[in-house]
């Protein structure tokens, strides 16, 4: 019912910035809680942004606070992760995820989202 396409991913020098959009159809976008995940090579998935149900209130994975913003425009129904600062370390595939049911304490595992793009890469080059 809900589809999720991410886009802005590429290769950026480290201190550098970049732009993440999740573009979204279906479902009722401005209720759902809204998240990213990364995956790096040999590594875990990994909760890196999310907002909770609708917002206002955002939360971030230690590592990426103060350096990474995620936002939302509902009236383009699209989902924004801001990076700054980059990092080799956030070398990843950033994915988009959507839930309508989840619990604030589920908020970091990504086995209770229902809904999630293809993922898009950023490289961060030293």
């Amino acid at each position: 019912q809900v589809q999720l396409v991410e886009s802005g991913g590429g290769l950026v020098q480290a201190g550098g910035s970049l732009r993440l959009s999740c573009a979204a159809s279906g479902g009722t976008f401005s209720r759902y809680t809204m998240a990213w995940f990364r995956q790096a090579p040999g590594k875990e998935r990994e909760f890196v942004a999310g907002i909770f149900r609708g917002g206002p209130n955002t939360y971030y994975e230690d590592s990426v606070k103060g350096r990474f913003t995620i936002s939302k425009d509902n009236a383009k129904n699209t989902v924004y992760l801001q990076m700054t600062s980059l990092k080799p370390e956030d070398t990843a595939v950033y994915s988009c995820a959507a839930s309508s049911t989840i619990i604030l304490s589920s908020l970091r595992s990504f086995s209770m989202y229902d809904y999630w793009g293809q993922g898009t890469q950023v490289t961060v080059s030293a």
